[in-house]
Protein backbone atom coordinates (compact mmCIF):
# COMPACT_ATOMS: atom_id res chain seq x y z
CA UNK A 1 0.00 0.00 0.00
CA UNK A 2 1.56 3.31 -1.13
CA UNK A 3 1.90 6.18 1.36
CA UNK A 4 -0.53 8.58 0.28
CA UNK A 5 -1.87 10.48 2.83
CA UNK A 6 -5.76 9.92 3.67
CA UNK A 7 -6.57 13.34 5.00
CA UNK A 8 -5.60 14.87 1.31
CA UNK A 9 -8.33 12.97 -0.42
CA UNK A 10 -10.57 14.04 1.79
CA UNK A 11 -9.63 17.74 1.77
CA UNK A 12 -11.13 17.09 -1.69
CA UNK A 13 -14.59 16.15 -0.22
CA UNK A 14 -13.81 12.21 -0.86
CA UNK A 15 -15.11 10.57 2.17
CA UNK A 16 -12.16 8.71 4.27
CA UNK A 17 -12.98 5.04 3.48
CA UNK A 18 -13.01 5.92 -0.14
CA UNK A 19 -9.74 7.36 0.34
CA UNK A 20 -8.16 4.73 1.61
CA UNK A 21 -9.67 2.31 -0.59
CA UNK A 22 -8.62 4.46 -3.26
CA UNK A 23 -5.01 4.36 -2.46
CA UNK A 24 -5.47 0.74 -1.80
CA UNK A 25 -5.87 -0.01 -5.36
CA UNK A 26 -3.50 -1.01 -8.26
CA UNK A 27 -3.44 1.48 -11.35
CA UNK A 28 -5.34 0.12 -14.46
CA UNK A 29 -7.23 -2.26 -12.41
CA UNK A 30 -10.60 -3.33 -13.44
CA UNK A 31 -13.24 -2.21 -10.72
CA UNK A 32 -16.83 -2.69 -9.67
CA UNK A 33 -18.09 -0.59 -6.69
CA UNK A 34 -21.26 -2.15 -5.11
CA UNK A 35 -23.22 0.29 -3.91
CA UNK A 36 -21.40 3.42 -5.64
CA UNK A 37 -23.46 6.21 -4.68
CA UNK A 38 -23.15 9.08 -7.32
CA UNK A 39 -19.90 7.38 -8.55
CA UNK A 40 -17.26 9.49 -6.90
CA UNK A 41 -14.64 6.43 -6.18
CA UNK A 42 -15.29 5.70 -9.70
CA UNK A 43 -14.47 8.76 -11.14
CA UNK A 44 -11.53 9.61 -9.02
CA UNK A 45 -10.05 5.83 -10.40
CA UNK A 46 -10.69 6.23 -14.02
CA UNK A 47 -9.19 9.84 -13.25
CA UNK A 48 -6.33 9.08 -10.88
CA UNK A 49 -5.32 5.74 -12.11
CA UNK A 50 -6.73 5.12 -15.36
CA UNK A 51 -8.88 2.30 -14.02
CA UNK A 52 -11.88 0.35 -15.89
CA UNK A 53 -14.25 1.48 -12.67
CA UNK A 54 -17.47 1.15 -13.28
CA UNK A 55 -20.43 0.76 -10.39
CA UNK A 56 -24.18 -0.90 -9.42
CA UNK A 57 -26.30 1.40 -7.07
CA UNK A 58 -29.57 0.54 -5.52
CA UNK A 59 -30.97 4.10 -5.08
CA UNK A 60 -32.42 4.91 -8.35
CA UNK A 61 -31.35 9.15 -7.82
CA UNK A 62 -28.45 8.30 -6.85
CA UNK A 63 -27.78 5.85 -10.29
CA UNK A 64 -29.20 8.16 -12.23
CA UNK A 65 -26.98 11.67 -11.14
CA UNK A 66 -24.06 9.16 -11.81
CA UNK A 67 -24.94 8.20 -15.05
CA UNK A 68 -25.53 11.73 -16.32
CA UNK A 69 -21.90 12.19 -14.87
CA UNK A 70 -21.26 9.86 -18.06
CA UNK A 71 -20.24 7.53 -15.25
CA UNK A 72 -21.36 3.86 -15.85
CA UNK A 73 -23.10 2.92 -13.29
CA UNK A 74 -26.20 0.57 -13.58
CA UNK A 75 -29.00 -0.03 -11.25
CA UNK A 76 -28.84 -2.84 -9.32
CA UNK A 77 -28.64 -4.74 -6.23
CA UNK A 78 -25.87 -6.48 -4.70
CA UNK A 79 -28.45 -9.02 -2.63
CA UNK A 80 -29.70 -10.48 -6.32
CA UNK A 81 -27.65 -8.89 -9.18
CA UNK A 82 -24.05 -10.17 -8.74
CA UNK A 83 -24.56 -13.79 -9.74
CA UNK A 84 -25.13 -12.07 -13.09
CA UNK A 85 -21.48 -11.64 -13.74
CA UNK A 86 -18.77 -13.82 -14.29
CA UNK A 87 -16.60 -15.05 -12.47
CA UNK A 88 -13.37 -13.33 -12.30
CA UNK A 89 -14.22 -9.99 -14.18
CA UNK A 90 -13.08 -8.01 -11.97
CA UNK A 91 -9.57 -7.34 -10.09
CA UNK A 92 -11.24 -5.47 -7.01
CA UNK A 93 -14.77 -5.61 -6.05
CA UNK A 94 -15.71 -3.04 -3.49
CA UNK A 95 -18.44 -2.91 -0.71
CA UNK A 96 -17.95 0.65 1.25
CA UNK A 97 -20.50 1.07 3.90
CA UNK A 98 -22.42 -0.96 2.69
CA UNK A 99 -22.27 -4.69 4.12
CA UNK A 100 -24.62 -3.82 7.10
CA UNK A 101 -27.26 -2.43 5.10
CA UNK A 102 -27.50 -5.83 2.59
CA UNK A 103 -30.09 -8.44 3.25
CA UNK A 104 -27.22 -11.90 3.09
CA UNK A 105 -23.76 -10.07 3.70
CA UNK A 106 -22.70 -13.71 3.90
CA UNK A 107 -23.68 -14.59 -0.23
CA UNK A 108 -22.87 -11.16 -0.60
CA UNK A 109 -18.95 -11.42 -0.03
CA UNK A 110 -18.64 -14.91 -1.74
CA UNK A 111 -20.52 -13.35 -4.90
CA UNK A 112 -17.45 -10.59 -4.53
CA UNK A 113 -14.87 -13.29 -4.49
CA UNK A 114 -16.02 -15.46 -7.05
CA UNK A 115 -16.28 -11.89 -9.64
CA UNK A 116 -13.15 -10.55 -8.11
CA UNK A 117 -9.64 -11.40 -6.94
CA UNK A 118 -9.87 -8.83 -3.94
CA UNK A 119 -12.71 -7.84 -2.38
CA UNK A 120 -12.47 -4.61 -0.56
CA UNK A 121 -14.97 -3.58 2.37
CA UNK A 122 -15.49 -0.99 4.71
CA UNK A 123 -18.11 -0.88 7.24
CA UNK A 124 -19.18 1.41 10.82
CA UNK A 125 -17.65 -0.71 13.95
CA UNK A 126 -20.38 -1.11 16.11
CA UNK A 127 -18.23 -2.13 18.56
CA UNK A 128 -16.56 1.30 18.57
CA UNK A 129 -16.53 2.69 22.54
CA UNK A 130 -19.01 5.67 22.07
CA UNK A 131 -21.41 2.95 20.70
CA UNK A 132 -20.96 0.45 24.03
CA UNK A 133 -20.88 3.15 26.14
CA UNK A 134 -24.38 4.76 24.96
CA UNK A 135 -26.22 1.40 24.80
CA UNK A 136 -24.68 0.51 28.34
CA UNK A 137 -25.87 4.35 30.22
CA UNK A 138 -29.43 4.75 27.91
CA UNK A 139 -30.44 0.96 27.41
CA UNK A 140 -30.91 2.79 23.72
CA UNK A 141 -29.51 1.93 19.86
CA UNK A 142 -27.07 4.04 20.26
CA UNK A 143 -27.17 7.49 17.64
CA UNK A 144 -23.65 8.99 16.64
CA UNK A 145 -22.20 10.69 13.79
CA UNK A 146 -21.52 7.25 12.07
CA UNK A 147 -24.90 5.54 13.60
CA UNK A 148 -26.92 8.76 12.80
CA UNK A 149 -30.20 7.53 12.01
CA UNK A 150 -32.32 6.18 14.53
CA UNK A 151 -33.40 2.26 15.02
CA UNK A 152 -36.83 2.27 13.15
CA UNK A 153 -35.55 4.20 10.08
CA UNK A 154 -32.22 2.82 9.75
CA UNK A 155 -31.18 0.94 6.79
CA UNK A 156 -28.76 -0.68 8.48
CA UNK A 157 -30.04 -4.34 9.08
CA UNK A 158 -26.94 -6.01 10.01
CA UNK A 159 -24.88 -4.06 12.31
CA UNK A 160 -21.21 -5.69 13.02
CA UNK A 161 -17.95 -5.33 14.68
CA UNK A 162 -14.65 -5.59 13.67
CA UNK A 163 -13.96 -8.73 15.54
CA UNK A 164 -17.40 -10.16 14.36
CA UNK A 165 -15.68 -9.56 10.78
CA UNK A 166 -12.32 -11.19 11.44
CA UNK A 167 -14.36 -14.28 12.60
CA UNK A 168 -16.84 -14.64 9.26
CA UNK A 169 -13.73 -14.05 7.67
CA UNK A 170 -12.20 -16.94 9.38
CA UNK A 171 -15.33 -19.83 8.79
CA UNK A 172 -15.23 -18.74 5.48
CA UNK A 173 -11.56 -19.61 4.79
CA UNK A 174 -11.10 -15.89 3.29
CA UNK A 175 -7.27 -14.11 3.35
CA UNK A 176 -7.49 -10.49 5.51
CA UNK A 177 -4.26 -9.17 3.31
CA UNK A 178 -4.66 -5.93 4.84
CA UNK A 179 -6.98 -3.98 7.39
CA UNK A 180 -7.55 -0.70 9.09
CA UNK A 181 -9.08 0.57 11.41
CA UNK A 182 -9.84 4.31 11.47
CA UNK A 183 -12.08 6.60 12.40
CA UNK A 184 -14.56 9.75 10.81
CA UNK A 185 -12.13 12.41 11.72
CA UNK A 186 -9.15 10.97 8.86
CA UNK A 187 -7.12 9.21 11.50
CA UNK A 188 -5.92 6.21 11.76
CA UNK A 189 -5.98 3.51 14.47
CA UNK A 190 -2.75 2.24 15.84
CA UNK A 191 -3.90 -0.98 16.92
CA UNK A 192 -3.37 -3.21 13.55
CA UNK A 193 -2.01 -5.41 15.77
CA UNK A 194 -4.24 -5.70 18.18
CA UNK A 195 -7.47 -6.36 16.73
CA UNK A 196 -9.90 -6.15 20.18
CA UNK A 197 -8.22 -2.24 21.02
CA UNK A 198 -9.10 -1.21 17.05
CA UNK A 199 -12.52 -3.15 17.58
CA UNK A 200 -12.86 -0.93 20.72
CA UNK A 201 -11.58 2.88 19.42
CA UNK A 202 -11.71 2.02 15.57
CA UNK A 203 -15.09 3.88 14.24
CA UNK A 204 -14.95 2.08 10.96
CA UNK A 205 -12.82 -1.04 9.44
CA UNK A 206 -11.67 -1.25 6.30
CA UNK A 207 -10.46 -5.00 4.60
CA UNK A 208 -8.86 -6.17 1.57
CA UNK A 209 -9.70 -10.10 1.16
CA UNK A 210 -9.31 -12.91 -1.12
CA UNK A 211 -9.69 -16.20 -1.14
CA UNK A 212 -7.12 -18.77 0.29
Amino acid sequence: MSTHDPVRFVAKNMRLDLALIADMIAPGSRVLDIGCGDGTLIDHLFRTKGCDARGIEIDMAEATRAVAHGLPVMHGDADSDLQHYPDGAFDYVVLSRTLQAVERPRAVLAQMLRIGTRAVVSFPNFGHWLVRWQLLSTGRMPMTATWDRPWHETPNIHPCTIRDFFALCAEEGYQVETWLAVDDAGRRAPWRRFPGLANLFGEQGLFVLRRL
